[in-house]
């Protein structure tokens, strides 16, 4: 007898090669604000580190744009409206950049590998609509999601500090709960729930922009 897995194994494995780093999103080069932040100071050890990410899911881009996944994948807006949406709520334009070039990576490598029929957009949408053509559930996606998220700023953390991989996986597992929870609560979202608080991060991302000399593209 079968034991473990419950869900369909094909959309867990789809789900995880989407949002493992070995996909060409091209997600190692964007640090969404970190590298101002550790320039800064106010990010300097794992601790500020992990503080800084969990900000940033629950009042920044980890919320926003699970909300936006969501949307895309149930498909009752506008795809083309909530591409630019997404694109409108990038705070600067380094930010807008990373979310389209993650977005535009991600549905051509799907589209030269299945064939779909999934446009350009930013990443959130596109990762939702790809989602829907698969037939990810969003009870698989969403978490995932939002840990990929977390690991890829663990993994710029750890580019731009002496941070350890075993301080790194001490962060990640702190922050599992907070991606649970937020995933659970994204699930039952309508567009009427995007919102951000997360000033600061907004800013850095803003004076990111004349950063020398710099490892991260935002």
């Amino acid at each position: 007898m079968r034991t473990g897995i419950t869900v369909d194994d094909g959309a867990l494995l789809l789900a995880a090669r989407w949002l493992s780093p070995a996909f060409p999103t091209g997600a190692f080069a964007w640090s969404h604000g970190l590298e101002q932040a550790v320039a800064e100071g106010a990010v300097r050890d794992g601790t500020t580190l992990r503080l800084w990410i969990a900000a940033l899911l629950r009042h920044g881009a980890g919320w926003t744009d699970a909300v936006l996944t969501a949307a895309a994948w149930r498909g009752e807006e506008d795809l083309a409206e909530l591409a630019e949406l997404a694109a409108a709520l990038a705070p600067s334009p380094e930010r807008r950049e990373e979310t389209l070039a993650q977005g535009a990576a991600l549905a051509a490598t799907l589209r030269a590998v299945h064939g779909w029929d999934l446009p350009d957009a930013s990443w959130p949408v596109a990762l939702g609509r790809a989602a829907r053509l698969a037939g990810v559930p969003l009870s698989v996606l969403l978490p995932l999601a939002l840990q990929a998220f977390a690991t890829n700023l663990v993994a710029a953390g750890q580019r731009l500090m002496p941070l350890g991989q075993t301080e790194g996986q001490r962060a990640l597992v702190a922050l599992g709960p907070l991606c649970t929870a937020l995933a659970v609560e994204a699930e039952r979202t309508t567009l009427e729930d995007l919102g951000g608080a997360a000033f600061w991060p907004d800013i850095l991302s803003l004076r990111h922009e004349t950063l020398e000399p710099r490892l991260f593209r935002s």
